[in-house]
């Protein structure tokens, strides 16, 4: 891998799925594909079409485009020695060439839940979930004489989290029509997805065959299944004259005669359509700069910066079929939506840049499916109960709603929330799964679950939590001091807008919930280590208190309310500042800590040990800042954006944000090349332009 650039690219739809490779056209993981369609918004994502193996012939030499890693180790043909240059604006292009010859090649995922009326005009299909899985790709040939261009289809039919082997009970059926082959897998007479390739111009010969062993040395490095088989059932011959373009489509679905033929404008329409549907959302010109106004003043930020950053953030944002509404991808490749990472995400993807419609959408989905007191931290597909598997995500749903209505002043929305506001309250107090209850004693909140892991560090590796955190952890405290504080100032808005006893009543909760918080915040103390000037992590069952230097303490002073002094919150700030500030985030665990795992590498049990053991998460960067901001106002913030933003255009997956990185230095970035939350975090503070 030393010699190629396997730096990554994505393309999503907003139906889940997804298209991604590298820059040298090589895949490197299970995720590697150019349609991985997700047939039942967003789950059940299947690769249906891996890639085009392309050689052009010019003047009688024959060359190879392609670059492939086999499992015995060797890389084969070496089509990246002839990249001339790779770039992602405004979507992924590469080209090849030589002395005599050039060859670009270009691909779109166009968004699934649009389809276009007239030249310039997009229909919204959410409410009728009409969907639609594509890719378009693009070919231009430059040169002084006439080429041939072969493109020989790689395919499939596999779960993106697994390989595909071959197998004689695994059979690809295919129907050849005029310019356009119909495909479908038939696999122990399962039929898999049925979906077509089409092209302007060429010559398609069957000539069904299997690729064997390719190789994916990420999923090696991961200590994963490494070696993967594809289907070949033909390839397409396109002579090509100097100027000459070939486009070609892949659709899930049989060819649909009513369809617009395809043509090379084709493409160009569907970029066109695509910055037309993103400056619709933002308000961005056609010059490519955002017209979004934000409230904080003028800075070295670029504007393109933050039009590539609203890209990103779009690309989190799908429709669920099982809710028939939108959620957020928590992060690609492998995660699926997430009560706890689309609350703490809203802020940034949804209220900064005024997506407010968007915003309140996701919380009436998440209220709609409030339990026991506990939103769901993830939606199954249809059919299913979803997962209740958190204490905090009813408490972000809290904190989020309160950043939602100062942001837009929706009190008619907050009557329509208001009784979820009180399931959350009556099951907190009087008790809940999980053992969930606020403790009579001091009002804090605890829980004593064995086996689970509730908190945001929610690794469980063989049945036992890594970070357990059973008891009262700080963040969920902070969390529930800052609900209280929320629900009484809404009970007397509330009350200002009732008449009669409604008001009477709802005027005494205010005062219930006002003295409640007041409990709460006083028990807070309990958690102040003067010894460390810190806070204690959690304060267990047995009431011994954890002393670790992890994060949460930040997260306890960044929420709208806070409830520990502007000195206690100095020293913690110094503190976290010295042993978890890093250039991408914080880490989750002090280095001087016996514990502390600063790589996380090795197999999938290694690395989830390391997980919130000392692995930077670049998404806390936020609560830091935002606590930073509160209790030093007047200083300036010791966080250079810098490489934070070289990360995001130049690192991993360009124009997105990495989900962790390494806690020791350089700082690798792993898991997640494009997460949520972390570019919500960066939108939300990087001074706007």
């Amino acid at each position: 891998m030393a010699n190629l650039d396997t730096r990554e690219w994505l393309l999503t739809n907003g139906l889940g799925s997804f298209a991604s490779g590298t820059f040298s056209d090589v895949r490197t993981r299970t995720y590697h594909g150019w349609l991985f369609a997700a047939t039942n918004p967003p789950s059940e994502r299947n690769l249906l079409f891996s890639h085009l193996e392309a050689s052009l012939e010019v003047v009688g030499n024959v060359v190879a485009l392609g670059t492939n890693y086999w499992s015995v180790g060797r890389i084969e043909p070496t089509g990246y020695a002839l990249l001339r240059s790779f770039d992602i604006n405004p979507v992924p292009k590469w080209i090849w060439g030589a002395d005599n010859w050039q060859l670009s090649r270009q691909l779109i995922m166009p968004y699934g839940l649009l389809e276009k009326e007239s030249r310039g005009e997009l229909k919204s299909l959410l409410s009728c979930a009409q969907f639609c899985h594509r890719l378009l790709i693009q070919y231009r040939y430059e040169g002084k004489d006439v080429a041939i261009l072969r493109l020989r289809l790689l395919i499939g039919e596999r779960d993106f989290h697994h390989q595909q082997t071959a197998s004689p009970e695994l059979h690809f059926s295919q129907i050849l029509l005029p310019q356009q082959v119909c495909l479908q897998a038939i696999m122990a007479g399962r039929f898999g997805t049925l979906w077509h390739l089409r092209w302007t111009k060429g010559d398609y010969q069957p000539d069904a065959v299997w690729y064997w062993n390719y190789g994916l040395p990420k999923e090696t490095q991961r200590g994963l299944g490494d070696h993967e088989d594809l289907y070949s059932p033909g390839y397409l011959t396109v002579t090509l004259q100097p100027g000459d373009t070939v486009t070609l489509e892949a659709r899930v679905g049989f060819p649909d005669p009513q369809q617009d033929p395809l043509s090379c404008e084709t493409f160009v329409e569907a970029v066109e359509i695509e910055q037309e549907r993103l400056s619709q959302i933002f308000g961005w010109g056609q010059g490519g700069t955002t017209e979004v106004k934000f409230s904080q003043p003028q800075s070295e930020a670029i504007p393109a910066i933050w039009q590539q950053l609203l890209r990103a953030s779009d690309q989190f944002i799908v429709y669920r079929a099982s809710i028939a509404g939108p959620t957020l991808i928590a992060g690609y490749h492998w995660f699926n939506d997430s009560g706890r990472d689309t609350l703490i995400s809203l802020p940034g993807l949804a209220l900064v840049p005024q997506r407010f419609e968007l915003a309140k959408g996701l919380l009436q989905t998440f209220g709609h499916y409030c339990r026991h007191g506990l939103i769901p931290n993830a939606f199954p597909d249809v059919g299913s109960e979803p997962f209740y598997n958190s204490i905090d995500a009813s408490l972000w749903w809290i904190e989020t709603l309160g950043i939602y209505l100062e942001a837009t002043q929706d009190w008619q929305f907050l009557a329509e929330q208001f009784p979820i506001v009180q399931q959350i309250y009556k099951a907190f107090v009087g008790g809940t799964r999980y053992n969930i209850q606020v403790d009579a004693t001091d009002g804090l909140v605890s829980w004593d679950a064995v086996g689970v892991a509730l908190t945001w560090m929610d690794v469980v590796v063989g049945g036992q939590p890594v970070t357990p955190r059973r008891g009262k952890p700080v963040e969920i405290n902070a969390l529930w001091y800052s609900a209280l504080c929320w629900i009484s100032q809404w009970a007397e808005r509330l009350s200002q807008l009732q008449c009669g006893s409604s008001s009477v009543r709802l005027n005494k909760q205010a005062q219930r919930y006002a003295q409640q918080a007041q409990q709460v915040k006083a028990s807070l103390q309990k958690f102040w280590n003067p010894k460390l000037c810190y806070l204690y992590d959690t304060i267990e069952p047995d009431d011994r208190r954890n002393s670790q230097i992890r994060p949460n303490a930040v997260l306890a002073l960044s929420l709208h309310h806070c409830g520990f002094s502007q000195q206690q919150a100095n020293q913690v700030l110094k503190v976290a500042t010295s042993r978890l500030l890093t250039p991408y985030g914080l880490r989750t665990l002090d280095p001087a800590d016996p514990k502390y795992l600063g790589k996380y590498l090795g197999n999938p049990e290694d690395r989830d040990r390391a997980y919130h053991q000392g692995t930077v998460w670049s998404w806390l960067i936020g609560p830091f800042i935002r606590a930073w901001q509160r209790f030093y106002p007047t200083e300036a913030l010791p966080f250079d954006w810098q490489p934070l933003l070289d990360h995001f255009r130049f690192d991993a997956c360009l124009g997105s944000i990495s989900e962790i990185f390494d806690g020791d230095e350089p700082h690798t970035p792993r898991g997640a090349i494009a997460q949520a939350c972390s570019v919500a975090e960066i939108i939300r503070h990087l001074p706007k332009p």
